[in-house]
């Protein structure tokens, strides 16, 4: 019986790690672009973009690292158009942040309609050719990398100094602009792993909107977070836990043979972002410049 429990406790924490993976990736990244004063609403898209990109590249070439990579440059490549639009352009950043989400909803279907004549999914990935771990691995140490970067580098001290006072960093020579961009293209290449870890980690092909809302799960584990990096990590161990929690429960049955309705277990994840927006957000300081274009003096 005890053998029984330890293993049912090793197999659920696995579980929430694997589960807290993709949003830890998609949340690490968002934090770069925020804490330099760019929101970046666009963290599902950007996911989708490394989901398909990394699945299509890993089934043509047989090698789930080319894959991993290629995803990583998808979604730097749209994180790219995101950083154009609200730096260059001074666009709203929320809303190009959803139009890159309606386009990323769009766009992997169209491809996987052309390349392998099914919009829906792309071919299933041979076991042998997934990474299961790799990425796990990348998410967890880049907590403390992160935290050393942010408040050890003097680059973090730049990105912090941006996303606060812009026009004071301006005065003292930091080049806001590029360090806007440099935090937006990470958080494209962070966003790209988390979602490459999706299609080819937990999952062995890409299926439409395979994300299901967790680049918004990762926005609101970094609001619930603080922006900082280990608070961070906590929330989304903790959004890891209730989509476990919500997969454990999927034909468990509360009297005689009526199971739990499996709509009211998937809603479990998204109720626990709704509180949690509803019930930090105003709490969590956001970075002061967060959302407001910098345009220099001249």
């Amino acid at each position: 019986m005890d053998n029984t429990i330890g293993a049912t406790i090793l197999f659920f924490l696995a579980s929430t790690i694997r589960q807290a993976t993709p949003l830890l990736l998609a949340a690490t990244g968002g934090l770069y672009s925020e804490r330099a004063g760019v929101i970046n609403i666009a963290l599902e898209g950007l996911m989708l973009a490394g989901a398909f990109t990394a699945a299509a590249v890993t089934h043509y070439t047989g090698n789930p690292y080319v894959g991993l990579l290629s995803g990583v440059l998808a979604g730097v490549g749209v994180a790219s158009i995101h950083a154009v639009a609200c730096i260059e352009f001074k666009a709203d950043q929320v809303v190009s942040g959803t139009a890159i989400n309606i386009l990323m909803i769009g766009v992997p279907a169209v491809v996987s309609g052309a390349a392998f004549l099914s919009s829906g999914s792309t071919p299933q990935i041979p076991k042998e050719n997934l990474i299961p771990w790799t990425p796990v691995v990348i998410a967890f140490l880049l907590v403390p990398l992160t935290w050393y970067v942010l408040f050890r580098t003097p680059f973090g001290l730049r990105l912090r100094a941006v996303g606060e006072h812009p026009e004071a960093a301006d005065a003292a020579g930091v080049r806001v602009k590029a360090i806007r961009y440099a935090g937006v293209l990470l958080s494209g290449a962070l966003a790209g792993v988390g979602g490459a870890y999706l299609s080819t980690g937990q999952l062995s092909l890409f299926t439409r909107n395979m994300t299901s809302g967790r680049g918004f799960i990762a926005l609101a584990a970094l609001i619930f977070g603080k922006w900082r990096p280990v608070p961070t990590m906590l929330a989304c161990l903790l959004f890891g836990f209730t989509e476990a929690l919500a997969t454990q429960l999927q034909g468990v049955k509360i009297s005689g043979d009526e199971e739990i309705p499996v709509q009211f277990i998937h809603l479990i994840p998204y109720v626990l972002t709704i509180v949690v927006l509803a019930g930090f957000v105003g709490h969590s300081r956001a970075p002061r410049a967060l959302g407001i274009p910098y345009q220099k003096e001249r």
